[in-house]
């Protein structure tokens, strides 16, 4: 079975399931160019829509889908720079939708449990209402409690101990996890006051999913190893 990451560079959401061992995919036009294979980890380094023909040649056996399109242009914390940004390209938000879209498109044509994540943003308005809503920290319970960030210690408390108002789309069947929430110092976030500016790798740390909520969702979401090996036999 095939665990399925668009947008995805950093590899954080396809942790536990290539642990368990789905042969996890992450698609970002980050990754080297074309298909790289590395045990049970496959990086296409192209853009969602370039993906697709390898997509649709596996549908059948895809368990899971998260995707994580672009929030530069949509997210609502950057209003102040939408007319400016409009005055450049005019349709540089409808741009960023047919992101949004494609990552829609993909979840309901396999028909495994999918979800579409970003902040609060204009897709509200522009589709729909998100489905579910939460923040890092409701989900650092799911981490042990001397946990240290393997990929941006510097940046990301322990546990995820941060708020990040986030938003999911679903569809296919799609499980919340319970939240098992630990401690915020002073109730807001204090790590991105570190990240300013627009380098690539800013916006990484900044997009990276929270490893407690990841956990989380694998641990409710994916299907039974029986039924895996039932699966791979057919």
């Amino acid at each position: 079975m095939i665990a399925l990451f668009l947008c995805d560079y950093t590899g954080v959401m396809a942790k536990p399931w290539i642990d368990a061992g789905y042969e996890c995919w992450l698609v970002d036009p980050q990754h080297p160019e074309g298909m790289t294979k590395e045990g049970n980890l496959v990086k296409l380094g192209m853009t969602v829509e370039e993906s697709i023909p390898f997509i649709r040649n596996e549908i059948k056996n895809i368990a899971f889908i998260a995707s994580f399109p672009v929030c530069t242009d949509l997210a609502v914390s950057g209003a102040k720079h939408f007319q400016s940004k409009h005055e450049r390209d005019r349709h540089f938000q409808s741009k960023a939708l047919q992101l949004v879209w494609q990552c829609h498109m993909v979840g309901e044509l396999s028909g495994a449990p999918y979800f579409i994540e970003n902040p609060v943003s204009v897709i509200a308005s522009a589709w729909r209402k998100p489905d579910h809503v939460f923040h890092p920290y409701e989900y650092g319970g799911y981490l042990p409690e001397d946990d240290v960030h393997p990929l941006y210690s510097e940046y990301i408390k322990p546990r995820d101990a941060y708020p990040k108002k986030t938003c999911l789309w679903t569809g296919n069947g799609f499980v919340m996890p319970e939240k098992k929430p630990v401690p915020v110092d002073d109730g807001y976030s204090t790590q991105f006051h570190k990240l300013g500016g627009k380098s690539l790798k800013t916006k990484n740390i900044r997009s990276a999913t929270p490893r407690g909520f990841a956990q989380a969702v694998f641990e409710v979401n994916q299907r039974p190893s029986l039924d895996i090996g039932y699966l791979e036999i057919s």
